[in-house]
């Protein structure tokens, strides 16, 4: 099966099961976060493995984390964070400064951006409108930045990053990331129309760092994509990376705006 197909069919199976978690909300969000972030955590120090992450810390450290988002909020939600770093001087034995630093990036990295997200699903009656705005804003964007810039594409954004990424991209995922969340927010009683046209330039600016991020650490490893794990869309982690930048974003303009 080519590549494209394989894309095409994970989409199709993928995208409504994850939309209608994100509807749930609760417990349900939760387990996919769980599994997502067990996930891409893998694939991460999978491609650090030679710095020799102390992996048990980082799940242990991601799961606190998520676990402190659905039952205590954002105060909560650092106590992952120490805890890792706590769990990764424990477990090290011979490992290096190193393996904590590279141990608390995946739980900095990919713990906050999902809990980020469970925090979003529990504003009020907006969760659903907002965790569905962002994500479809940057699925929007992603997908308008990568069919604009292959037919259109002429100036490199980041070459020796991202070779494939070009200007004329960026442009046009940052206009189909601000339309996205202007149409879906429009009259929804949640932001008014200049709050949401920020918080839609917040997407577009953080979503494609996000991106740039990720690409950045594969290029460090020597690696095309994260894992295998989704076939022709690459690992989980190559499907969420922009969003974890994205949810963290959205989530501080949203409170900005006195909406938490």
């Amino acid at each position: 099966m080519s590549s494209f197909w394989s894309r095409i069919l994970i989409a199709a199976a993928g995208i409504p099961l994850v939309l209608w978690l994100m509807y749930l909300g609760g417990w349900p969000l939760f387990g996919l976060a769980i599994v997502a972030a067990l996930v891409a955590l893998h694939e991460l120090y999978w491609m650090t493995r030679t710095l020799r992450p102390v992996v048990l810390a980082g799940y242990l450290g991601a799961i606190a984390m998520l676990l402190g988002a659905e039952l205590g909020g954002t105060n909560w939600t650092l106590v992952g964070i120490f805890a890792t770093l706590a769990l990764a001087f424990v477990f090290k034995g011979a490992a290096g400064a190193s393996s904590v630093g590279v141990t608390m990036l995946g739980v900095a990295w990919i713990g906050l951006g999902l809990a980020y997200a469970l925090l979003l699903r529990d504003i009020d009656e907006h969760g659903v409108l907002a965790l569905y705005t962002v994500v479809l804003a940057v699925w929007a964007g992603d997908a308008a930045a990568y069919f604009f810039g292959l037919l259109f594409g002429r100036h490199k954004l980041a070459p020796t990053v991202s070779p494939g990424k070009t200007w004329e991209g960026l442009a046009a995922g940052t206009v189909a990331t601000i339309a996205v969340t202007f149409i879906a927010l429009y009259k929804q009683d949640f932001l008014s129309i200049p709050e949401s046209l920020v918080l839609g330039a917040a997407i577009a600016i953080a979503a494609p760092l996000g991106d740039l991020f990720e690409s950045a650490l594969k290029r460090d490893a020597d690696v095309k994509d994260s894992g295998r794990l989704l076939a022709g869309h690459g690992g989980v982690l190559d499907r969420v990376d922009a969003l974890l930048f994205a949810w963290v974003a959205s989530y501080y303009v949203v409170a900005a705006f006195g909406q938490l």
